[in-house]
Parts: C-alpha cells; structure tokens; sequence
C-alpha cells in the first residue's frame, strides 16, 4: 500500500496551503487567532510557525489584538502570554 492510501483517511487541518516556513507573521497570528477560535486546535503548531515568521523577520515580539481573543480579560491575557512564552514567544496586545 503507498503512503498516499494510508493517509487518505486523515482530517484536514486548518493550517491553509503554504508550508509553515513560508508564512509572513501577519498569516502566522491570523491562523493563531483561528486556532483560538477552534478551542486551540493546533496551537502548539501554529506557535511554532508564529516563532519562525517572528525570527525570519527580525522581530522579538507577537502583537495580537485584544478584540479577536477569546477571553478577552486580563486572567485570558496573562495565561495566553504566559503559555507563549513558555514556547519562546514573547505576547504583547495591541492598544485598544
């Protein structure tokens, strides 16, 4: 059996066509706020991806805004920079 037979069977994931090493970090926080949406499907992949565009280009910082989150309060805040940060991603809100 190929390996296209065994993998017929799989989910899609919503991760979009491009290649994760190809994302600009505008997409990469996009498919992190889908991620949130879908109660945090793929989030640890979607990190990742957000910690490649960041590095690719040249920047130390995620801005996410506030408005799009899920828990928007500062209990939702704090746990999402502190769960990002444990992945090597330092979190910082938009102004509202």
């Amino acid at each position: 059996m190929d390996q296209a037979r065994k993998c017929g069977n799989r989910q899609p994931n919503n991760i979009g066509n491009a290649p994760l090493s190809e994302l600009t970090v505008a997409e990469a926080t996009n498919r992190v706020y889908e991620s949130l949406q879908a109660d945090n499907e793929d989030i640890d992949l979607h990190i990742a991806a957000l910690k490649e565009a960041l590095k690719r280009e040249g920047q130390k910082e995620a801005v996410f805004d506030p408005a799009k989150l899920v828990q928007n309060n500062r209990s939702g805040r704090k746990l999402m920079q502190a769960y990002f940060r444990q992945r090597g991603v330092k979190v910082t809100f938009a102004a509202a």
